[in-house]
């Protein structure tokens, strides 16, 4: 393989729902650049974009798969992005390390759920958009109506290139308003015959031809000075144009193919190579200080490490794009995020499984390589004197969670480092150690997400693992003031055990200050406050301790041992055990002895009164409570609604988007359980949604009582 430069690479997205035909398409483009010599097929399990195990056994796209082509001189990186929402993780990190989006449909079934879900994800990342529509060839292929619903969905930027002559299971035929020409094929595809447009298809071609010239003109001045004065454009100059469109995100070009036939397959490769624009022309990368960062080949080498899989017979590849500079083999390179040295010994150019060694690449190309020994995903690598380190990706929040645990005990250290691994594989698997919930906790994007994991953890791993409803990390907090006191004495020979506490608690609240007295019992209690220590806790929230002893009653010696119980019952409240947070405790008398008295007596002493006076202060649990935001189609509004309100979700508000409406709402997380799966099948799979932690809210009387009366006959139980 040729040494391209920066003004040859185009690095593509290849995006769509599943069932779209993504990587039909790559093998199709692949064969017809020569990298291949037979393509395969989904069904057959045997493309170069799915061949990991789990893609085979479930017949769909997993990971996002690089695969390069070389044609007409170019060099066209695709990534071929997993079509599930499940597996959204593969579409953020290809659209942040390339420069243009194609978004296959399935002219079948027109504008999907995962057709707006990618688009949404190229408008935020400011991507350009080539809309392709495939599968022209079925009985039920409407071209006409999905390219309605493209432009209902994304307005009067979406401008045909090619329509087809005709669809369905005699489609061998497209017409090209760019080139004026008729394409057809042979039922083997392959190389078209190109014709003059028939008579019957000219006044339309002419018309669409005409649209398109006059929106190639619009972005570029001297391009719509020329189209005033001689009413056409050149077709390089309608390719300009077209390319200025696509940069400013004014154009979404329409192509056709049908991939499984290999048909137009070429005409959209020649596009592409010819119009599409290159990494020296795109938007600069960005490094956290905001450094923008040029495709400059004789710069000092930096290169950002945006996936790493372990793959079959290979181990550990790590896939990078050059970022500056230009990437020889044997070059050696710091890592900045972890502070090692890394010596890339092979550089690859990559097609799938299939691998080609190459000497180098330039700035913006897109490689792999093997054996780096501490570099992870997301990590920048620079030559010496660079001090580059590009922005991390970002990626959308989980949405679904279980617990996590190996059926056999022994194997649980080997389940977390498969864990820790999968996760550099694929960013979106969260795993978290709970110490609160005494759970290992995995979440991820939905139940197909986690689903996956499981497969490949027993089939590849050899590891019996089994999932469970998480709990749910509670918090317990007070509404009213209230007072205990508690004696630790113990004497059994030797030297003995003697601490009294008194103490009164509150709920906390920012900017309300200790009251000079409180009443008890009709009895006044005044405070002199003598000093106060404010813990900010790690799971939220604070305990506000407030030391008001006088006279020298307790010993400030002993005040540090009293926190120290206090903070024991803050971690396992006395309600159900969940954290405690918010409570303002004030110390005010006590007793100690000149003997017996020291640090463990006063923490157990404060432990119990604070654990007494808590349960008489109006204890109440807080739950955990997220932002859910949900885009459904229309006419599921009223199902999915309905659904949220047996959910306990408070409606925040409602928003109609191009025949979708954005619904948001305030969830507990207890009620989001089996979301996923609910909404997936209220909606048909045409509907969305993500989540954020919001807050904690207080749990309803009616099932703080049953949480309770679970706790209890645990703790039965455990006894």
């Amino acid at each position: 393989m040729k040494v391209y430069q920066s003004n040859e690479i185009k690095n593509i997205s290849l995006l769509g729902s599943s069932g779209a035909g993504k990587t039909t398409l790559v093998e199709a483009m692949l064969y017809e650049s020569g990298v291949i010599k037979r393509r395969g097929s989904v069904a057959a399990k045997n493309t170069v974009s799915d061949y990991f195990p789990v893609e085979k056994e479930y017949g769909y796209s997993v990971f996002s798969t690089v695969a390069q082509v070389e044609w007409l001189g170019k060099k066209l990186n695709f990534i071929d992005c997993p079509g599930s929402d499940d597996f959204i993780g593969g579409v953020v990190t290809s659209l942040s390390v390339t420069d243009t989006a194609l978004i296959l449909l399935n002219t079948q079934y027109g504008v999907e759920v995962g057709t707006d879900n990618h688009f949404r994800y190229t408008e935020k990342l400011n991507k350009p958009v080539i809309f392709v529509t495939n599968q022209l060839d079925q009985e039920k292929a409407d071209f006409d109506k999905t390219v309605e619903e493209l432009r209902e969905d994304f307005g009067n930027k979406v401008v045909l290139i090619q329509y087809p002559v005709a669809t369905g299971p005699g489609f061998n035929a497209v017409v090209d308003v760019l080139k004026m020409k008729m394409y057809t094929w042979k039922p083997e595809g392959g190389a078209p015959d190109i014709l003059e447009i028939p008579d019957d298809q000219l006044e339309k071609a002419q018309e669409l031809h005409n649209a398109l010239v006059e929106a190639a003109a619009e972005h570029d001045e001297s391009l719509m000075e020329k189209f005033f004065d001689e009413g056409s454009l050149t077709e390089d100059e309608m390719r300009q144009g077209i390319r200025a469109g696509l940069l400013h995100r004014d154009m979404f070009p329409v192509f056709c193919v049908c991939a499984e036939k290999d048909m137009c397959v070429r005409r959209l490769m020649e596009f592409l190579g010819n119009v599409v624009p290159s990494v020296d022309v795109t938007e600069r990368p960005q490094t956290k200080d905001g450094h923008e960062v040029e495709p400059d080949p004789s710069a000092p080498t930096s290169i950002y490490v945006f996936k790493t899989s372990v793959e079959p017979h290979v181990g550990e590849v790590s896939y990078f794009k050059v970022m500056s500079g230009t990437l020889h083999v044997g070059d050696d390179l710091q890592n900045v995020n972890r502070n090692v040295k890394e010596r890339i010994n092979q550089i690859y150019a990559v097609a799938g499984q299939t691998r080609t060694s190459v000497d180098e690449l330039v700035a913006g190309d897109i490689g792999a390589t093997v054996k780096l020994k501490d570099t992870r995903t997301g990590n920048t690598l620079n030559a010496k004197g660079v001090e580059y380190d590009f922005k991390a990706i970002q990626y959308p929040d989980p949405k679904y969670r279980r617990a996590i645990r190996a059926v056999n005990e022994a194997e649980e250290e080997k389940l977390n480092e498969v864990l820790t691994r999968m996760h550099e594989e694929d960013p979106t698997w969260i795993v978290e150690q709970s110490k609160e919930l005494k759970q290992t906790i995995l979440s991820g994007q939905g139940e197909f997400h986690l689903r996956t994991l499981k497969w490949r953890v027993e089939n590849n791993d050899k590891i019996a693992i089994e999932y469970k409803e998480p709990k749910i990390p509670y918090r317990e907090t007070i509404t009213k003031a209230a007072r205990a006191d508690y004696r630790h004495k113990k004497q059994s020979g030797g030297a003995g055990q003697f601490g009294e506490v008194h103490l009164i608690v509150e709920p906390y609240v920012e900017g309300v200050p200790v009251q000079p007295s409180y009443k008890f019992g009709g009895q006044e209690y005044k405070i002199s406050v003598r000093d106060t220590q404010e813990v900010n806790l790690e799971w939220g929230g604070k305990l506000v301790f407030v030391n008001s002893v006088v006279g020298g009653a307790i010993d400030a010696r002993f005040m540090p041992a009293i926190m120290k119980g206090l903070m024991d019952r803050m971690e396992q409240g006395p309600l159900t055990g969940s954290y405690a947070r918010d409570v303002r405790v004030i110390v005010y008398d006590g007793k100690m002895h000149p003997v017996d008295s020291n640090e463990i007596s006063f923490r157990l002493a404060g432990r119990n009164a604070f654990s007494q006076a808590f349960k008489e202060a109006g204890p109440k649990l807080l739950e955990p409570v997220y932002d859910v935001e949900v885009h459904v189609p229309s006419d599921r509004l009223g199902d999915v609604m309905s659904d949220m309100q047996g959910r306990r979700a408070i409606i925040m508000g409602m928003h109609s988007e191009k025949g979708y409406e954005r619904l948001t709402a305030k969830v507990p997380l207890k009620e989001m359980s089996n979301y996923s799966t609910s909404l997936s099948s209220l909606s048909g799979g045409r509907a969305s949604f993500s989540m954020k932690f919001s807050g904690y809210e207080l749990v309803p009387m009616d099932i703080q009582e049953k949480l309770l009366k679970e706790y209890e006959a645990t703790k039965s139980d455990e006894e």
